[in-house]
Parts: structure tokens; C-alpha cells; sequence
């Protein structure tokens, strides 16, 4: 030993070196998803200090004073992100009478389930595109009240009188005009004053992005869910007035006629887009229009317009046409290059289960490693998010962990053994007590 160093000891300026890396958390991977190259990085080691990803290095590195959680054996990837949820609901084959037996506190202690299920099953972040409980939801996690993932809430959706989201849709005309017809404070538009109304509500409302129903729905109690239904000039007026406060607009779309308005209004997203043409995904590709597909609610949509008394009967001829043809059309824009983002649509489907969705797109011809590119730094550009869908430094510390290699086998993603989210550890070793 020096003499420096026996100077330095015994005067306990050494002493500082352990309780310094008491906060920091090193994660020991068997692999890391390099979500930029999409590839795997090897074996590696992910140096986290408070929410944020301090350092990767190569290998396995040992930090003396720091807190080890032993991930060989697993893949390390981003916490997943999902762009199409709606937290406050799951659907059953009592959905539609629901609202009139349940108040909010019922259906919102039941969302309680379904956050964390969301976040167990690897999925960090979350878009919520419509209903009035996520901006309770993402303030209720936020604040440390419940575990759930990072929530972008769009509040209600905005739709026009009659269309996918009006929510006197199905009731009769004393229920429907109890209260007057719903205008843009309910989230229903008609005209383009009204459009940017309802975007201003919405602002008031706290919500974080902008949805738009551009064209009929599934699950609505109407007849269409491909017809247009909104005008150009009232999806401009939305997007320009959303853009005025720092929003993107998601557009729900089947029909391709409200696809190509929606597109040429200047949507960041289309959702679903079940019918599209060959020709709005060149436009798409074009004007650099997100597509986020959605196939598992689609494929659970069709099994269930099978099963007698599930869906109302007005549904069940939509919920067919949907569930045969989503995945083709997801095929077809992906062999053309649209940009495609993650999304589920879980509450259609059941909450937890999102993981199936990259199940889907490998059936459909997507390979593995885009299929997790699309969770990971797709969504994260499409949220506008520059601290998410890396593990890298400055990042937040979101992490996943499966079992073996998902590149080899797509399917390890719905066996999720570790997620940790902000540097806190919610699921596997190392897990927090009391969460």
C-alpha cells in the first residue's frame, strides 16, 4: 500500500466510495435489445442511478457499495410502450348496460387491476385514447397512490353527433336528450368552431393528446364502422388547435375515405386501419403518418362476434368484417413500408395481454426485432418522448426482462420475469416491498 493511500485512509476521505454508490442499481443482462440497431448487444450490465440510466457496459461489471440484480439467463429490453389502451374499462358481455348500474368509483377501483396488470406484463408506458378515468388513473400513479405504467391520457375522444363516441349512441330519445344533445364539452363536434371547442375542453381537462373518431366503430351501437365522419376542414381545425398547445392527434380509423382526410388534416397517428388502401399507405408513407394496427383487438373482437349474447346484434356484422381483415391489412402496410408504432387497444381485449400484439406481427411477417422496435423507439418518437424506448445514458430507467432470447422466439415476451420502471423495481428480485 502507498503512502498516499494509508494517509488517505486514515484520515477516512476513502470512506465516501461505498455510501456514493449506494444509490446506484446495476442490472447484471444475459443480453440487451439495442432498440436503435435492433439487434442484441450482448451480454451487458445497465448502470441506474435514481429514474435514470446512468451507463451500459459491456460485460459484467461489479460495483462495490451498489445494488446487483442478477438478470443472466434474460434479455434486457426498454419498458415496452403502448400506444392504444383505454385503462378505465375491459370489455364483457355486460359492457353496454354497465354505465347505467355502476358509478365512476366502481369502475375506476376496477381499473386498479388493470394498470398494474399493464405494468406487470412489461408495458411502462401507456397512450390511453379515450375515457374520462386515465387522467385520474395517471394522476393517481404519478402521485405514488398506485402501481401502474406512465400514462399519455387523450380524455374523452372527440367525435361528431352520431358517430364512433357519441355517447348517447344507443339510448333512447328521452335518455339521448336529457341533458340536450352532447356538444364539444362532451367531446362531440359538428363544424369547425365546435372542433377547436372541443379541443380547448380537453386542454381545460388536463388531457395530454388529442383523439378523434374519423370514422365509424366496432363497438358503437350504430350500423357503420367504416363511413367518414368528420370533414376535412374539421380534422384541420383539431389538428392546428391541438398543435397550438403541444398535442398530437391519434385518429380511430376503419374506412379508408376517413383515413386519407385524416391523413391530409395532418394526424400524427392512424389507429387501427382496418380498410386501408394501398394508396392512403403511400400517403402515409408520404406525409410520415404513423400507423398503429391494433390487430389484437381485432382478432378478439372476431372471436367474440361468435359467441351468442356477447356483442349487442348491431355489433357483431362490424365486429366480423374487423376481426378477418385486420391482420392482412397489417401485412400489406408493412411490406410497404407505412411506419408502423405498438398499439392494442387493450380494453377491448383483456388488460395484461399485450405482449400478444408482437405475437401478431411476427405471424403477419414482421421479424422479432422490428416487432420489438415498434414498443420501444417507434413509440417513444410518436409520443414525442426523447428520454424513452433506449437503454441508454439519460434515459429513463424502464426496463424489461424475459426469459431467453425473444429474437428466437417471439413468444418469451408474455413470460415477463423482472420490469422496473423510474428505477424502481415493480415485478421480479430486487422488487420493492409493499408495492
Amino acid at each position: 500500500m502507498t503512502p498516499v493511500l494509508r494517509a488517505l485512509l486514515a484520515t477516512g476521505l476513502l470512506a465516501t466510495a461505498a455510501p456514493a454508490l449506494a444509490g446506484t442499481t446495476v442490472l447484471h443482462c444475459g443480453e440487451l435489445f439495442d432498440a436503435a440497431r435492433a439487434r442484441l448487444a450482448g451480454p451487458s450490465s445497465v448502470l441506474i442511478e435514481g429514474d435514470r440510466v446512468k451507463d451500459v457496459r459491456p460485460g459484467r461489471v461489479e460495483l462495490p457499495g451498489a445494488t446487483t440484480i442478477d438478470l443472466s439467463g434474460h434479455t434486457c429490453s426498454p419498458g415496452w410502450i403502448d400506444l392504444h389502451v383505454h385503462v378505465g374499462s375491459e370489455s364483457n358481455p355486460d359492457s353496454y348496460s354497465e354505465g347505467f348500474r355502476l358509478d365512476d368509483v366502481d369502475l375506476a377501483l376496477r381499473a386498479t387491476r388493470y394498470v398494474r396488470r399493464t405494468l406487470e406484463a412489461g408495458f411502462t408506458t401507456v397512450r390511453d385514447l379515450g375515457g374520462t378515468l386515465a387522467p385520474h388513473l395517471r394522476d393517481a400513479i404519478n402521485a405514488g397512490t398506485l402501481p401502474g405504467p406512465r400514462i399519455y391520457a387523450a380524455g374523452k375522444s372527440i367525435a361528431t353527433t352520431g358517430g364512433h363516441a357519441d355517447p348517447t349512441n344507443g339510448l333512447n330519445r328521452r335518455f339521448a336528450t336529457l341533458a340536450g344533445p352532447p356538444g364539444p364539452t362532451e367531446g362531440v363536434i359538428n363544424g369547425v368552431d365546435q372542433a377547436r371547442q372541443a379541443v380547448r375542453q380537453r386542454y381545460k381537462e388536463g388531457s395530454d393528446t388529442i383523439k378523434i373518431t374519423a370514422t365509424g366503430g366496432v363497438l358503437s351501437y350504430a350500423r357503420s364502422a367504416d363511413a367518414p365522419q368528420f370533414t376535412l376542414e374539421e380534422i384541420r381545425a383539431i389538428v392546428e388547435t391541438a398543435r397550438d398547445y403541444g398535442y398530437t392527434v391519434a385518429a380511430h380509423a376503419h374506412g379508408d375515405e376517413g383515413m386519407r382526410r385524416a391523413i391530409l388534416g395532418g394526424v400524427t397517428s392512424i389507429e387501427h386501419g382496418t380498410f386501408m388502401s394501398e394508396a392512403t399507405m403511400r400517403l402515409m408513407k408520404e406525409r410520415g403518418t404513423w400507423y398503429v394496427p391494433t390487430i389484437s383487438a381485432g382478432r378478439f373482437v372476431g372471436e367474440k362476434a361468435e359467441v351468442e349474447g356477447y356483442f349487442p346484434a348491431i355489433v357483431r356484422p362490424k365486429a366480423r368484417a374487423v376481426g378477418v381483415q385486420i391482420m392482412d391489412t397489417f401485412a400489406r402496410a408493412y411490406r410497404m413500408g407505412v411506419p408502423i408504432a405498438f398499439g392494442t387497444d387493450a380494453g377491448v381485449g383483456p388488460h395484461g395481454e399485450n405482449a400478444r400484439e408482437f405475437e401478431y406481427m411476427v405471424e403477419a411477417g414482421m421479424p422479432p426485432a422490428e416487432a420489438l422496435q415498434t414498443a420501444t423507439v417507434n413509440a417513444a418518437r410518436v409520443l414525442g418522448a426523447a428520454d424513452l424506448g433506449q437503454l441508454a445514458p439519460g434515459f429513463r430507467a424502464d426496463v424489461v426482462a424475459v426469459p431467453g432470447n425473444p429474437l428466437d422466439d417471439i413468444s418469451a415476451t408474455r413470460r415477463v420475469a423482472f420490469v422496473m420502471k423510474d428505477g424502481v423495481v415493480v415485478k421480479g428480485p430486487g422488487v420493492a416491498a409493499g408495492l
